[in-house]
């Protein structure tokens, strides 16, 4: 076993198990909440824990540790100030984040996983597979290194990084009642959204939870045989399963559901994609968000020009639908997840450090 497997990863503790923890060496119940609040700051050593005695940090870091996402390499965007981040975990694995600030505020987009099993053709982030799943310390600091890094507070989150959430459900779950403790970083519910590539499974166990965040379905296409193509997990829960569970989580959570579609030329950019996505989202109430596909070497997919994007875009519109293109942000810097972790595994990286 490991120095990490040995101990209590105490970044993932509830405020609950932390008074569980003191209170066996007899500590005063407001000392947890002390801990808790430095542990969900993000510290890197327990000797940052100024108001808390001497003794106890030494009993926390006999039993525990101090989850750490060091930042390996920091991308900045010319364009817009984009930032985004390699992250080196303690194992030596990597992920990536992203930074992005917008009129409202700083929103940063989260990994759930290294790699990722569900193979979608137009994603670096799968290429290699899935190596392992992050724990939810190992999201959070995300967020509190960035924030750090920037001296910011970061408003919005988005689980859109590498790996498929609700295939890491129980980590997942656990950030999302962290990062929105309101004795921690108190990120509302209401302004993180989490995207699944289609997990039927883990869409019903989220509708179960019925949690106030948005949830954000990764269709791509409208057709089974189009989707077959793009995406396994279609094979397992085909669109008319997947639309089911849509509809049932919106009767519970009576929230509004986006649907990304990554338009791709000559593949589901056609006027009957358009017609049939609007069939099969009838009755739901969604937003459609377009997203110009991301070339990656690894395929031959390729975005179409903007001319047939606002084409498909006002098609859908014409049919009631509220559809928009998705800003494209650091573009200069590959900001979609994984392309960075990918070459810095092969040993290709030549990008510049800023």
């Amino acid at each position: 076993m490991s120095y990490i497997q040995n101990k209590l990863d105490l970044k993932s503790m509830y405020l609950a198990e932390i008074e569980e923890l003191l209170a066996k060496c007899n500590e005063p119940r407001f000392r947890a909440g002390q801990v808790f609040s430095w542990l969900q700051k993000g510290i890197t050593s327990f000797d940052e824990m100024t108001n808390i005695p001497q003794n106890t940090r030494n009993y926390l870091q006999e039993i525990g540790y101090l989850t750490r996402t060091d930042i390996e390499k920091r991308l900045v965007s010319k364009i817009d100030g984009t930032v985004k981040y390699l992250y080196k975990l303690y194992d030596g694995e990597y992920i990536e984040s992203v930074l992005m600030k917008y009129e409202h505020g700083y929103t940063v987009c989260v990994s759930t996983q290294v790699g990722c099993r569900m193979g979608c053709r137009f994603c670096a982030s799968g290429i290699n597979g899935l190596i392992r799943s992050l724990t939810a310390s190992e999201i959070l600091s995300q967020i509190t290194t960035a924030e750090k890094d920037n001296n910011i507070r970061v408003s919005n989150v988005v689980l859109m990084g590498m790996g498929e959430p609700l295939d890491n459900f129980d980590n997942t779950e656990r950030f999302l009642n962290l990062v929105s403790s309101k004795e921690g970083l108190n990120i509302g519910l209401r302004h993180i959204s989490l995207s699944t590539c289609g997990v039927v499974s883990g869409i019903e166990r989220l509708e179960k939870l019925n949690l106030p965040i948005t949830l954000s379905v990764s269709l791509h296409a409208p057709f089974d045989d189009i989707r077959n193509s793009m995406m396994p997990i279609n094979k397992k829960w085909n669109i008319k399963a997947l639309m089911n569970a849509c509809r049932k989580y919106q009767s519970v959570t009576t929230r509004r559901i986006s649907f990304e579609y990554a338009l791709i030329s000559g593949v589901n950019d056609t006027p009957e994609c358009a017609a049939r996505l609007y069939e099969i989202t009838k009755g739901i109430m969604c937003h459609i968000n377009l997203i110009p596909v991301n070339p990656v070497k690894e395929n031959t997919y390729q975005k179409p020009d903007k001319n047939k994007i606002f084409k498909f875009q006002k098609m859908l519109e014409s049919k009631g639908l509220n559809a928009t293109i998705r800003r494209t942000l650091g573009a200069d810097i590959n900001a979609s997840c994984g392309q960075l972790r990918k070459t810095v595994k092969e040993g290709n990286d030549d990008k510049d450090i800023q």
